[in-house]
């Protein structure tokens, strides 16, 4: 049976043909651009069909005036219902509250599951997070509520609704799990996971790989290019689409044949360092499958796509 991965990438879109502003003509990006056969990586280049993968621009917009936020873009995603239509605009950075509960049941990972499906979700979260997370709300403090909020994001929500935020330190020691920052320094710095070892993007693309190759439909979110994109400064963005990039290629080497990829963000962000989020077409990235990448038009159109392989 095939085997697909939904790879989240969080504040990326396709921009203009200009140097000075995107970062994805200055950084070097040796795998996408072998996949697609071009290092135009911006909007007047999708669509791209190139040798093992598509280049596709994603509307993120929806429909609506103003910019699109995490929130609802990242609910649509991942459940292929226009969230922004739901909840009457735009919405971030976390999944306005009305729409939680359709996150958490109506998403890929509960859909796979329901067709008879093995989901996985390879990110690892702590496990102090998901225990505060089920407290009275009057249990802990403004700092612990904070770490919580973080669950309020699409791909954590989805899998707390899937019964698949199970992925912990030792499972990220293992490396069974990734870091959605990639290498481990995060939890390392931020967490005081010092018994985690830092490891290159290539090992973590190559432990994604194994997971995927071990389920039907595997989700794993990256948020830090939409960080980067806030930071307005080019060195920066640069850097993350660059490691983004080294990733990609450990996870393509390692990957089994019958594996399609399916990259997707919620908006557009680092592609312009002049702005924050924009209405820029999102980035969609399809490895191993043109057929899927010709049925994605919108953010609506992702999770209909990813499962319309398993018909």
């Amino acid at each position: 049976m095939a085997k697909v991965l939904l790879f989240f990438v969080d504040g990326v879109g396709l921009g203009d043909d200009d140097a000075s502003t995107n970062p994805f003509l200055n950084a070097t990006l040796p795998t996408l651009h072998a996949l697609l056969g071009t290092d135009r990586i911006t909007q007047s280049a999708a669509p791209t069909h190139g040798p093992r993968a598509s280049l596709i621009g994603v509307d993120a917009t929806l429909g609506f005036d103003g910019t699109p936020q995490s929130g609802t873009g990242q609910a649509t995603l991942l459940t292929g219902i226009n969230c922004v239509e739901l909840h009457g605009r735009h919405y971030g950075p976390w999944v306005p509250t009305g729409l939680r509960q359709v996150v958490r049941e109506k998403n890929i990972l509960v859909q796979a599951q329901q067709r008879g499906l093995k989901a996985a979700f390879a990110n690892a979260y702590p496990e102090e997070v998901l225990a505060l997370s089920l407290m009275p709300s009057d249990a802990h403090g403004a700092r612990a509520r904070r770490g919580v909020s973080f669950l309020n994001a699409g791909p954590p929500l989805a899998a707390l609704g899937a019964g698949l935020l199970t992925r912990h330190t030792q499972a990220l020691e293992r490396g069974d799990a990734v870091a959605s920052e990639i290498t481990n320094e995060g939890w390392r710095e931020k967490l005081n996971r010092t018994s985690l070892p830092v490891i290159s993007p290539e090992e973590a693309g190559v432990n994604l790989a194994r997971i995927v190759t071990a389920h039907d439909v595997t989700l794993f979110a990256h948020y830090a290019t939409d960080y980067a994109g806030h930071k307005q400064e080019m060195s920066v963005a640069v850097q993350a689409l660059e490691k983004l990039d080294r990733m990609l290629g450990g996870l393509v080497e390692a990957m089994a044949e019958d594996t399609t990829v399916v990259m997707v963000a919620d908006h557009g962000n680092i592609e312009d360092i002049t702005k924050d989020h924009t209405r820029n077409p999102a980035i969609g990235l399809v490895i191993g499958g043109v057929a899927v990448a010709r049925r994605i038009e919108s953010l609506v159109d992702v999770t209909p796509a990813v499962l319309s392989l398993f018909n």
